[in-house]
C-alpha cells in the first residue's frame, strides 16, 4: 500500500419494516456520532422513496442533522438521485450544507437505483442516465461559474441562473458518481472530473469489473482533456459485520440478515447470489464469495486487501450499513474494526512497534543505566551504607 487508506460508512439505509421507524432514523444518526467519535473519515445518507425499508427520501435533512451533532466527519449524499430534481434546487441546497457544515460536505450523485421510484414519479428509467448526465453538466457549472447560466432540455430549464452563495469548499465540494456494474458512473466521473463511488465492489460482476471501471475513468478523462484522476479519490463499498469471534458475528447476524436478503429478493430485484434461508447457508455463501466479511477483524484486513489486489489501489473503504445485527453489536463491529483494521491501513502504529521493538531489544542495557543511576542517586544521599 502507497497511501493511507480513510473508511466511513455508506448508510442506505436497511430497516426492517416491523420497527419503529422513528428510532430508526435516530440510530443511523447515532451511528453516524459513534463514526465521528471513532475516527472514520466519512458517513454517506442515501436517497429513496419506495420499497420500505430504505426510508431515507432526504440525505440533505440526515446531513443538517449529523452536521450538527459531529465535530469531524465529513457528511455525503449517498446518492442524490439526479432525474428527481431540478439541478437549481440540488446545487442550492448542497452550497448551504456546505456552509453549515463548514466544509464537510460531499455530493455523491446518481440516476436512482430503484424503479419504483421513478415509476411514481412518471419517469421512464431508460433515460434517468441521460437525465444524470445533463443534471451534473448544469450543477457543475452553476457552482464554479461567476456568469449566469442557462439550459434548456426536455426536463429542466435554467434560465440567466446564478447561486446565491458560492460553495464554502474552494472551489467546490468533492462530487462523486456512483457505480455499479455498467460504466455509465465511471464514464460521468471521468468526463467531468468526479470521484468514482464503486457501490458493488465486493459482488461478483462488480469485483471482476473494478480494473474495467477505472480504465474507463482514465479513458474518458483523457477524451476530455483532462489530467489523469487520483486513485486516491476512488471508494469501495462492501458489508461486513465483525467480532471477537467468527462463531459470535455469526450469532449476531442472525439477528436481521435474513430480512436484508429478502429485501433484495422481492423488492430491490437485485441478485444477492444466496437462495437459501438458513442463516449459517448465508454466511458460508457471503463469506466464500467474498461478497462480504462476518467474522473476525483478521478476515476483515484480508478482505480489504483483496479488494487493494483486485482494484490496484483505491482511496477509502465504505461499510455498506446493513443492520443484520442489533444495535449493540453493531456499534461493537464498527468500535473493533476501527481498533484492530483501520490502523494497519493508515500506518499508525509502525512507529510504536518500532519503538516497543527497540527498547525491547535494548532491554538490559537500559535496564544496567537504570540501576546505575538508582546507585548512583542513592550514593548521593547516603543510602548504600
Amino acid at each position: 500500500m502507497t497511501w493511507p487508506l480513510k473508511f466511513g460508512a455508506f448508510i442506505t439505509p436497511f430497516h426492517a419494516v416491523d420497527q419503529n421507524p422513528t428510532l430508526a432514523l435516530r440510530r443511523d444518526l447515532e451511528l453516524a456520532v459513534r463514526a465521528d467519535e471513532l475516527g472514520y473519515d466519512e458517513v454517506w445518507f442515501g436517497e429513496h422513496h419506495s420499497g420500505g425499508m430504505e426510508t431515507i427520501p432526504s440525505p440533505e435533512l440526515m446531513i443538517a442533522a449529523a452536521g450538527e451533532l459531529t465535530k469531524h466527519i465529513r457528511l455525503g449524499t449517498g446518492v442524490s438521485s439526479l432525474p428527481y430534481h431540478h439541478p437549481l434546487m440540488l446545487a442550492d441546497r448542497m452550497t448551504q450544507l456546505d456552509h453549515m457544515t463548514r466544509g464537510r460536505v460531499m455530493f455523491g450523485v446518481g440516476p436512482g437505483a430503484l424503479p419504483s421510484d421513478s415509476h411514481m414519479m412518471g419517469l421512464d428509467p431508460v433515460e434517468n442516465r441521460r437525465k444524470a448526465e445533463e443534471s451534473i453538466e448544469a450543477i457543475i457549472a452553476l457552482l464554479t461559474s461567476d456568469e449566469p447560466v442557462s439550459r434548456e432540455t426536455d426536463w429542466f430549464t435554467l434560465k440567466d441562473a446564478r447561486l446565491n452563495l458560492s460553495p464554502y469548499q474552494y472551489p467546490c465540494f468533492e462530487i462523486a458518481a456512483a457505480a455499479q456494474l455498467s460504466p455509465s458512473g465511471p464514464t460521468l466521473a471521468g468526463t467531468h472530473g468526479l470521484s468514482l463511488m464503486s457501490l458493488g465492489a465486493t459482488s461478483a460482476g462488480g469485483f471482476d469489473q473494478l480494473s474495467a471501471h477505472w480504465n474507463t475513468v482514465i479513458e474518458t478523462a483523457t477524451q476530455a482533456g483532462r489530467k489523469e484522476p487520483d486513485r486516491s479519490t476512488w471508494r469501495l463499498i462492501g458489508p461486513m459485520h465483525v467480532a471477537e469471534t467468527e462463531k459470535q458475528a455469526r450469532e449476531d447476524v442472525k439477528f436481521g440478515i435474513l430480512k436484508w436478503i429478502n429485501y433484495f429478493r422481492n423488492v430491490a430485484a437485485l441478485p444477492v447470489g444466496v437462495d437459501e434461508d438458513d442463516t449459517d447457508i448465508i454466511v458460508d455463501a457471503m463469506n466464500e464469495s467474498g461478497f462480504a466479511v462476518i467474522g473476525t477483524p483478521a478476515m476483515a484486513t484480508a478482505q480489504i486487501q483483496r479488494l487493494w489486489d483486485q482494484s490496484g489501489g483505491f482511496g477509502t473503504y465504505l461499510f455498506f450499513g446493513h443492520e443484520w445485527a442489533d444495535r449493540a453489536a453493531t456499534m461493537n463491529s464498527y468500535e473493533l474494526f476501527a481498533r484492530d483494521v483501520i490502523p494497519q491501513f493508515q500506518f499508525t502504529t509502525q512507529r510504536a512497534r518500532n519503538s516497543y521493538d527497540w527498547v525491547a531489544n535494548n532491554r538490559e542495557l537500559f535496564v544496567k543505566q537504570q540501576r546505575d543511576a538508582w546507585k548512583k542517586a542513592g550514593g548521593a544521599l547516603g543510602l548504600d551504607r
